[in-house]
Parts: structure tokens; sequence; C-alpha cells
């Protein structure tokens, strides 16, 4: 069975499986969803948990012995399989697919992993653990779902809120769900039995907005101009040196450039961003910007981030940050006027 995780409480009430697979790339919902599988067979009497890492040159063997050895100390038990971001492997797939066929009695193994692509999500390993146990999907909270998701938690946690107050939240904390669920733990702590304003929360969350230099970068190739902008003054206030946010840039734009070339000379625009050598988590954002920007402006922003270069490092008499800006701006879909030389 596969569903996702909104579901995984009504699943729970019905049965735990004897395996199951929890994947996603968000940390707290995807760490959410164990704790409360984690939580399920402790009720029903898993008293006893043992946990692998998978690393280069994992025994899978010793899993297997693992699920067949008699335990000292519980009838029952959880074993848990953390792959993160690694695949199992032909052995490891082998072992996962007996396994979950197997239906070990009083065992319940959960794999855990970083998100899936659609062609893992296929393998037989995977197939396998769906057919006999259950495939729970962690799906991130894009930035329009994420007010109403606040919202739902600042009721579980007892914060009535007026209106404005879980848009506030989501526009201070960026898409940053552990942060969001920090400051509503926070909130929890300061305002008892009182409705939350917009005041309350202009004095008492912080701006942990995700500044970081590669989602400058998506959020540009996604088009969100006015987004891509507020990170890149974050990123200056932060003191995050202009150097680094340039590199990133450069290394999207040679990545769309590449993928540009390739759709130009008659391939799919997938296969040119898989052939562009960009990272996977990147791909989405790139085939956002591939279906405004073609090879002549990806190549004249080339030229403009040569020129950013040449402002950092003195050699023309600009300023940086107004380059980046532009920079950025241009590669969301803006243009903003250049600065003339000084």
């Amino acid at each position: 069975m596969k569903f996702n995780s909104d579901n995984l409480s009504a699943q729970i009430k019905r049965g735990l499986p004897t395996i199951c697979l929890m994947t996603g790339d968000e940390p707290l919902l995807l760490g959410e969803a164990c704790d409360a599988v984690r939580a399920a067979a402790r009720e029903r009497g898993f008293s006893e948990r043992q946990v692998f890492h998978v690393e280069r040159g994992f025994d899978w063997q010793e899993l297997r012995a693992s699920t067949q050895a008699m335990s000292l100390f519980a009838e029952q038990r959880l074993i848990e399989v953390r792959l993160g971001g690694t695949g199992p492997g032909n052995e490891g797939s082998e072992v996962l697919t007996d396994l979950a066929a197997q239906g070990v009695p009083d065992i319940l193994l959960m794999v855990i992993a970083d998100k899936l692509d659609p062609r893992s999500l296929s393998t037989k390993w995977v197939s396998s653990i769906e057919k006999h146990g259950w495939v729970v999907q962690v799906w991130p909270v894009d930035m329009v779902q994420l007010p109403a998701w606040i919202e739902r938690r600042l009721q579980r946690a007892g914060l009535p809120a007026e209106s404005g107050v879980a848009a506030l939240i989501a526009e201070r904390v960026e898409g940053n769900l552990l942060a969001a669920q920090q400051e509503i733990d926070k909130l929890a702590l300061l305002y008892t039995a009182t409705t939350l304003t917009v005041e309350n929360i202009m004095d008492a969350v912080a701006d942990s907005a995700r500044y970081d230099v590669l989602q400058l970068g998506i959020a540009a190739m996604q088009g969100q101009a006015s987004r891509a902008l507020h990170i890149l003054e974050g990123l200056k206030e932060e003191g995050i040196a202009s150097t680094l946010i340039l590199w990133g840039l450069h290394k999207d734009l040679q990545a769309l450039s590449r993928a540009a070339f390739g759709i130009s000379r008659g391939q799919t625009v997938d296969a040119a961003i898989q052939a562009s050598g960009a990272w996977r988590p990147r791909h989405a954002a790139m085939k956002q910007a591939l279906s405004r920007l073609k090879l002549t402006p990806l190549r004249a922003m080339l030229v403009d981030a040569a020129q950013a270069d040449a402002a950092i490092k003195g050699a023309i008499r600009r300023d940086p940050w107004l380059e980046l800006r532009g920079l950025v701006a241009r590669l969301s879909g803006v243009r903003l006027a250049r600065p003339r030389l000084a």
C-alpha cells in the first residue's frame, strides 16, 4: 500500500504492517511520521528497538540475520534501517525484497530514506514493500499551503489566532518547517489562554528565513523575483561573501546554458537537464527557467556574471551588490536598469 503521511494516523488505527518504507525530503515531517510509527509500535508491545545505518561497506546479511535471531529482551522488535540518500544496492535490494515477502513475525521493519524519485519508487524492493506493507511518502509543504499548515499547528498547540497571523509566520520563516514549528512551540510558552495577534508575532517571531545560496538560485530559476531578491538581501545582511553568492549563481547559469544548448540540438528538456550535470534537486527549478529562457539570454547572463566578478574584485568601478541584484532579477525574469559606470 502506498499513501502520503497525511493519511498515516488513519492507517495506524487499522494496524501496523510487518514492513514499511518512510521516504521524503522534509526532515521535520519525515521525523514526525517515523515517530508516529514508533509510538504505535510501543503501544502494541514492540519494546525493543534496533537501528542500522546503511553506509559504504554495510553488511546486509547482518540485517537478515538480525531478523532471524531470537531476542533476549523482547518478544516484539522494531528494526530501523536508515538509508538516508544512499540506495540499497543490489544486495540490499534483494534482502529487503525477501524480508518484505517473508513478513517476519514479531518484527516491524521500518526503512527510512530521503525522497525517492519515480524510477527508484518503481524498483523491485520498493514494489515488494508496497505489496506486503506500507510505502509512506512525506510530501513537502509549498509556500501556498504553508499558512494553512501553520494555522493547523497553532490550533493543535491550543493557540487561537487572529486573521493574518499564520500568513505572517509563513512569511517570516520562508518555508522552513522546522523553524515554523520551533516558533509555534515558543509562542505556546509565551502566550497562553489568549488570541495571538499580528503584533504578538512581530514581537516574538525571529526572521528564520532560509537565506542560503542554493535557495537563492532555486527561487530565481522558478521566476520568484520578489522572493529571490529578498533572499539576496538576507544573505547580504548576514555577511555572506559576495563571491560565494556569485559562485552559486554562476553554477546554475552554466548548468542552464549547457541544458539550453542541448535543447537547441534536439534533446528533450528532461534529457538536456539530466546531461547538464546539475544536482537532481535543482532539476525542477531548471525546467521552469528553461521554459522562458533560451540559450542567447543565458549566455548574456554569463557575461553579466563575469561583470559582477570584475566588480567584486575591484577591476571595474561598480557596486558588486547592485550587479548581483541585477543578475538575480534577470534570472528571475525581471529586468532592472543596469547601474552606470562611475
